[in-house]
């Protein structure tokens, strides 16, 4: 059984939907403006699979990089 849910995108703010997978015990929360995707398990919590490719771990992994040798 799924259920669905229509929530906004915590990545873009556009409609996006989460899914609730019962028997599998997995939430998929997907965007199709943005392509974010993030699977996780409903019981623990943990991350399965994530996708956002509208977000940059660059920038701040570049300014870690430079505190570092400071």
């Amino acid at each position: 059984m799924v259920n669905t849910q229509a929530i906004r995108c915590p990545n873009c703010g556009n409609h996006a939907q989460r899914q609730f997978h019962v028997q599998l015990q997995v939430t998929e929360t997907s965007c199709p403006v943005c392509d974010y995707l993030l699977v996780n398990c409903s019981r623990t919590g943990n991350v399965l699979e994530a996708y956002a490719p509208g977000l940059s771990y660059a920038p701040a992994f570049q300014e870690m990089l430079q505190l570092s040798e400071s």
